[in-house]
């Protein structure tokens, strides 16, 4: 069962294909040339309208709420920062970005490791990476993640060091060797 306006749009679109009406149309004010590309709109249109009269755009995921993200303040990188949270995507993007999400990490980094000197080269690596960051002009989101202070973050890192409680010692079981008996 097709709808006459949508066999009518086809028709329109064959014929066009086909090089009739390839002067254009007068009556209308189509310059010439034109006229497949009106068709093919109106076909498309028209595809459109008998698809929803039809249903097929009823019960869509999210039809009838609001588009999430709107209402926020304005971000123009909205777009490949949803890209990324969705796909779990790492290393991906602008150095901006990445930057601002690694510093949101680093104090649980740093707290992994064990020895200062490991803590320290971290640190110099993050501020070296931060000033390349700022010294490009390749476009995208401005830098706005700051150096860290070596000496301060040393220090709020032994801080939190010596504040874990120590682990507590597991006790020592004795070990049996097979084939014996415990008396």
């Amino acid at each position: 069962m097709t709808d006459p306006r949508e066999a009518a749009a086809r028709y329109r679109a064959k014929q066009q294909l086909h090089g009739e009406n390839a002067d254009g149309d007068e009556e209308s004010g189509i310059p010439p040339g034109a006229g497949a590309a009106v068709d093919r709109a109106a076909f498309i249109e028209t595809a459109i309208q008998v698809a929803i009269r039809r249903g097929d755009f009823d019960d869509l995921p999210g039809a009838g709420k609001p588009l999430e993200g709107l209402g926020t303040h304005h971000d123009p990188d909205w777009w490949i920062r949803r890209k990324i949270e969705t796909e779990n995507l790492t290393g991906l993007g602008p150095p901006a970005i990445l930057l601002r999400t690694e510093d949101r990490e680093l104090n649980d980094q740093l707290d992994l490791l064990g020895r200062e000197s490991d803590v320290r080269d971290v640190l110099e690596d993050f501020n070296r990476r931060v000033r390349e960051a700022r010294r490009q002009l390749q476009g995208g989101p401005p830098v706005v993640t700051e150096p860290r202070d070596l000496d301060a973050e040393v220090a709020a890192w032994a801080e939190r060091r010596s504040a874990r409680p120590a682990a507590a010692p597991v006790p020592e079981q004795r070990r049996r060797r097979f084939g014996r008996r415990r008396r």
